[in-house]
């Protein structure tokens, strides 16, 4: 492929026939190549060995680097690839098999490989050595002793291993050698690539060798090709963060439902492979272990997460102990995933490592057992939902189960455009695409449902403006002012002003449910109904706050804090209290003993206390929205401010606005009785 490559993007590739020329017996002949406006593959042959060369203690250089070596015992290989010959793990042609199918199936670590060359037509522009495009896993490259550079950094004890970018070396000339230069190549792997890759080690296609001018534009097409081959990532990448971005903006229209939140984190932790594959291959941001730890723990996560998606998406109906079983399930993967591989070497023996592999393998299926179980029963319990979910489940499944397909005969990557698009890539795509219609499904159906929550709530604030009285109320011997404000569409203050036509006294009812919202509307109209008709059989403030108790004990989270009061035509006031705020008589406030709320206990104790209010005295009942209202800075509006704001006598509208604007936290409500002299008519 990449002779192809080459011709079609400078038309001056020429590969000279390899002719062996006689060297002395103690050394290997040297290829003869003969190099005018062109560049040649070095196909071999090669001598090899595996292990690493001694130092020489004279110049600090290794033995095995030096022209004089002498390797005509080492084993000799051609890099020539069968025809056909495609790489198991990317697809692309031209791939020769690495050490371990030549005879060294467990070694790992260093090995060398040798070549001499006889270079003609050497006036032209100096030599440049293209390294080999895929390799494993790291190398430093020698020429005539000197060493050229590496693909990895070989400072450490042990070589750290970054991407396989394509990387180009300058050989200077050097008369003195006649033409004939020796390469060696100083190449390290892994531990890892034993468990991960078949056929590793070493070479698996020929490093290229001509004049720089030429090498060099090899060297950009390689680029260009290695840009094409991680094309599928970055679209795989922008695919997945944009759904990931869509998932988590859909939580403003339901911030109730924590499936997108997970799905976010589904997509991108299935966006981050591609993405630092990326990283990996324009940048040495991370070593090859450093990466491989990465992708680990991204494996374990993203075989965690398809199970709790899809537990969350069905409401997390069963399987109450999934989430305990998840967390050391995932742990044992990513675990067996880092020591199965060997990404650092030495932790574990090698046959122990592979007992991890065969751990992951079964943790993988595992994992895969628990997703198709929670679907399988979604199907049961939800049908239609559950049927939906099933062919995403099946693709994961897909994807997820490792095959020879090669034995099996089946084609596994196709090269459109010279874009690399394998068998398990679609999968992906598909998924992507499914979970994309699923998830706007179920947002129309939330959008439904709110829709009709929404209607809820405004036929909730009808009923309750039904409920309330009127803001002014002028009646034989009291004027009478309220004001309701709540802190959201249904609030849950209460309060009913219920004349006596017989004995023309007035019964006043005020209280707050705990909570707010809807909930608390819907035990508003619960009270309120149980008022009126406690009212026709007892008219007692004691009575009625009993009866109203006996409705709430029973009842999960039903409180309330409550107050009644009654007052005759002469001004006798009877008040029985349960936890609410007492009134204020001309801006002092009543002292009457404390007690528990409505709905605790069943015997209910309220305080009780009688005065007598006097012409032209004025009795004001507030919530405790009122004293809790709290500015921006977190202070609280308060009794003291209260009690400063009902001496002056303001308006119930005037004290609620008062609150409001300070910062109302809770629901406020306001009560205002002015008892009216018997002479003087009431206020039209």
């Amino acid at each position: 492929m990449a002779r192809t490559i080459r011709r079609l993007l400078v038309g001056l590739f020429l590969l000279a026939p390899a002719t062996l020329r006689a060297q002395a017996p103690a050394r290997s002949p040297a290829v003869s190549i003969t190099l005018g406006q062109a560049a040649a593959a070095l196909y071999g042959p090669w001598k090899f060995t595996i292990g690493d060369s001694p130092i020489d203690p004279k110049t600090g250089k290794p033995l095995w680097a030096e022209p004089a070596f002498d390797d005509s015992r080492w084993e000799t290989i051609d890099l020539t690839p069968k025809e056909g010959a495609i790489d198991p793990i990317s697809g692309r042609p031209g791939y020769v098999p690495g050490w371990t199918v030549r005879g060294h199936a467990r070694s790992s670590g260093y090995a060398w490989y040798r070549i001499r060359v006889r270079c003609h037509d050497q006036n032209g522009p100096a030599l440049a050595l293209l390294g080999p495009a895929d390799f494993d896993d790291a190398y430093q490259v020698f020429a005539d002793g000197e060493l050229l550079g590496s693909s990895g950094d070989f400072a450490g004890k042990q070589p750290v291993v970054h991407s396989q970018q394509p990387v180009v070396f300058r050989l200077e000339p050097r008369p003195e050698t006649n033409g004939t230069r020796e390469i060696a190549f100083r190449f390290w792997m892994e531990p890892a690539s034993l468990v991960l890759e078949p056929g590793a080690g070493g070479m698996h296609n020929a490093p290229v060798l001509g004049e720089a001018p030429v090498v060099t534009l090899d060297y950009q097409s390689r680029w260009v090709d290695a840009i094409r081959q991680v094309l599928p990532d970055i679209v795989t990448a922008a695919a997945f963060t944009l759904l990931a971005l869509m998932a988590f903006s859909l939580i403003s229209f339901d911030r109730f439902d924590p499936t997108y939140l997970w799905i976010g984190f589904l997509f991108l932790a299935t966006a981050a492979r591609p993405a630092a594959n990326l990283i990996v291959l324009f940048t040495d941001l991370f070593s090859d272990p450093e990466f491989l730890l990465i992708m680990a723990i991204d494996v374990g996560l993203i075989y965690a997460l398809w199970v709790i998606v899809w537990w969350v998406w069905f409401g997390r109906m069963g399987f109450r102990w999934l989430p305990r079983v998840i967390v050391p399930l995932t742990a044992a993967l990513i675990v067996s995933i880092i020591l199965g591989s060997e990404i650092f070497f030495g932790i574990v023996s090698h046959p122990v490592a592979l007992g991890f592999y065969w751990l992951e393998r079964l943790l993988r299926l595992v994992l895969l057992g628990l997703l198709v179980w929670v679907v399988v029963d979604a199907i049961r319990r939800h049908r239609v939902d559950g049927w939906l979910v099933l062919p995403v489940v099946i693709l994961r499944a897909a994807s997820s189960i490792s095959l020879n397909w090669k034995s099996l005969r089946i084609r596994v990557v196709w090269f459109p455009f010279g874009i690399p698009v394998t068998l398990i890539s679609i999968p992906d795509l598909l998924i992507a695409t499914v979970i994309a219609f699923l998830l706007l499904r179920r947002l129309r159906q939330s959008m439904k449902r709110q829709k009709q929550m929404a209607l809820d709530v405004m036929q909730a604030q009808e009923v309750q403006q039904v409920i309330l009285p009127e803001r002014r109320i002028v009646l034989p011997g009291f004027e009478i002012e309220s004001e309701y404000r709540p802190a959201r569409e249904v609030g849950g203050d209460f309060f009913q002003i219920i004349p006596n036509a017989s004995d023309l006294s007035l019964l006043i009812v005020a209280g707050d449910v705990v909570g707010k919202g809807l909930k608390a509307g819907m035990l508003v109209a619960l009270l309120v109904g149980a008022i009126r008709t406690a009212v026709e059989t007892e008219p007692d403030p004691a009575a009625i706050l009993a009866a109203l108790n006996r409705r709430l004990v029973g009842r999960s989270d039903a409180r309330a804090t409550c107050l009644a009061l009654r007052i005759a035509r002469d001004g006798l006031v009877k008040l029985a209290n349960s936890g609410h705020v007492p009134p204020y008589l001309n801006g002092v406030p009543i002292g009457i003993e404390g007690s528990l709320p409505l709905g605790m206990i069943e015997e209910l104790d309220c305080s009780q206390l009688n005065f007598r209010l006097s012409p032209r005295d004025r009795l004001v009942l507030v919530s405790d929205g009122v004293p809790e209202a709290t500015n921006e800075q977190g202070k609280l509006f308060g009794f003291d401010r209260v009690l400063e704001l009902v001496k002056g006598e303001p308006s119930a509208a005037k004290i609620a606005e008062t609150a409001q604007a300070f910062g109302q936290e809770d629901d406020i409500s306001v009560i205002a009785v002015t008892r009216m002299p018997a002479a003087e008519p009431a206020l039209a």
